[in-house]
């Protein structure tokens, strides 16, 4: 396989929401999304695949915002290595958050723009190797002074080889 090329992709009914600050299922028309406000997360879960060739990850996430017209968006990604013997259950493992920078929002409620987070291979990605399961946690964060109003629509999120 190519750099570049999708490894996964996971969509709104694939979230496995945390107990707390939780992204709200819901529909825009007839499109599943995830509400985020700030603080609020969404994670998704899988094995990393066996074509993966040992390079980064760029994740690709796919937004649209519910009625902000102005000012940024910020959202950061964790990588939780579970693996063979690599993580408890009990706990939480992720490796440090990766984030978009501020990103400022379409001009147009329910326009979907797509950001990225980089995660370099090794601690960036928890060590994550190939064929080992994981977790992909996302959460909206706050931008200092020019938060945009109201929920952040997350439809997709792809993740690619870098």
């Amino acid at each position: 396989m190519a750099s570049g090329d999708s490894l996964l992709i996971f969509t709104p009914q694939c979230n496995e929401p945390p107990y707390n600050n939780i992204a709200i299922p819901d529909r825009r028309n007839q499109h599943p999304i995830l509400d985020m406000a700030i603080d609020e997360i969404a994670i998704f879960s899988s094995v990393l695949p066996r074509h993966y060739s040992g390079n980064g990850l760029t994740i690709y996430l796919h937004y649209a915002m519910t009625s902000a017209e102005v000012n940024d968006i910020k959202l950061e990604t964790y990588i939780e290595r579970i693996g063979d013997q690599q993580q408890n259950l009990d706990s939480d493992g992720f490796a440090a958050a990766q984030n978009t920078g501020d990103i400022t929002v379409p001009g147009t409620t329910g326009l979907v723009d797509i950001i990225t987070t980089t995660h370099a291979n090794g601690g960036e990605m928890d060590s994550l190797a190939i064929g080992e399961g994981f977790r992909l946690k996302v959460k909206r964060i706050a931008v200092a002074g020019t938060d945009a109003a109201d929920d952040l629509e997350l439809r997709f999120v792809e993740i690619k080889e870098t």
